[in-house]
């Protein structure tokens, strides 16, 4: 079997087993019942403001990007984060991660290793940053603790769950730190492990290299520095308030502060590789729902797969339409991804 066939299979196997954990105990029957009871206007308010993170991921990305060139097109960027999601949301294995910067390499002709580095940086302050958040909510349990209750247990998993993400996005922020100081000594140990291929092979990986080590450098500036870390938190806390207009459209009031916990386990839910987000955001989201809201699983469930549908529809719906006015197929922007990974 070859090793992409055996991915896939590992893959399926994964995403069949957390739905089977997140839907198991569900009442198909209620959990279709609740959805009839929705604000339409909100709702489609919400649908409208799916595709906004795409814009402020596109203006934080400006600041890891202006070092390599001082002027990319706004629209250009917001494409790239539109049609990776989009790639990452229909194929296996979070291919999207990569379309997004080769797909703006392109259009900017921009270094390609230099983009993919900006997204490994990218995704270790998306981690910092939801961290953050969860510890201002865990430090603020005190203010709160009357109204929002939350039992030892669960508080006990939320801090063992944001010190091991932390600690995951440190060490690999440590890790291109170190890349990126030991430069030299890190080509010279890539050269030596490529030593054993073709000369003209030898040269383009090692020119990638390069590239990437570079993208990986994030502190040109203290200013552009603390603006990356003020536009993470714009990029989290819109994302925070998107969900908070979806409860809001099927009337579950909750206060915007208390969902930060929930979009942590999220993220969890998000990281997993599997199609489309599908089993480990559905298992979380009920997770969340259920542990910190206390709503009935089935309610939760169905407003899961909604939250879930309506993002998955949205962002191919930009993403297609992007695709569709630069005259590429999906397919097209798939392979790029993939030919960059071998």
């Amino acid at each position: 079997m070859k090793k992409t066939h055996i991915r896939l299979v590992i893959i399926l196997l994964i995403t069949l087993v957390f739905l089977f954990f997140a839907f198991k105990d569900v009442n198909w029957k209620d959990a279709v019942r609740y959805l009839s009871d929705v604000n339409l206007p909100i709702f489609i308010l919400f649908l409208l403001f799916i595709p906004v993170h795409f814009i402020t991921r596109a203006l934080r990305w400006h600041y890891l990007l202006k070092h390599e060139k001082p002027r990319t097109s706004l629209y250009n960027r917001t494409a790239a984060n539109a049609v990776g999601f989009t790639v990452s949301y229909i194929f296996p294995g979070r291919i999207g991660e990569l379309v997004k910067p080769l797909y703006l390499a392109r259009k900017e002709n921009i270094r390609r290793g230099f983009a993919i580095g900006t997204v490994v940086i990218e995704r270790v302050f998306d981690i910092l940053t939801m961290c953050s958040l969860l510890g201002i909510f865990l430090l603020a349990r005190p203010l709160y603790a009357s109204i929002f209750i939350i039992d030892a247990e669960t508080f006990g998993r939320l801090q063992l769950w944001g010190v091991i993400g932390a600690g995951i996005a440190l060490g690999i922020l440590v890790f291109a730190l170190a890349l990126i100081f030991f430069k030299d000594k890190t080509l010279k140990l890539v050269a030596f492990f490529l030593k054993p291929l073709p000369d003209k092979w030898t040269d383009k990986l090692m020119e990638l290299a390069d590239e990437f080590i570079h993208g990986l450098k994030f502190f040109h500036t203290a200013k552009d520095v603390l603006m990356y870390v003020l536009w993470s938190f714009i990029v989290w806390l819109s994302i925070i308030f998107l969900y908070f207009i979806f409860f809001y459209a099927y009337h579950i009031h909750i206060n915007f502060f208390f969902l930060f916990p929930y979009i942590f386990l999220l993220l969890i839910g998000a990281s997993i590789p599997t199609p489309g987000m599908v089993g480990g955001f559905h298992y979380f989201s009920i997770l969340g729902l259920t542990t910190f809201y206390a709503l009935n699983p089935d309610r939760a469930a169905g407003i899961t797969i909604v939250c879930h549908l309506a993002q998955v529809v949205m962002t191919c719906l930009v993403g297609y339409a992007i695709l569709w006015k630069e005259g590429i197929s999906i397919l097209q922007v798939k392979k790029m991804g993939e030919s960059d990974k071998k």
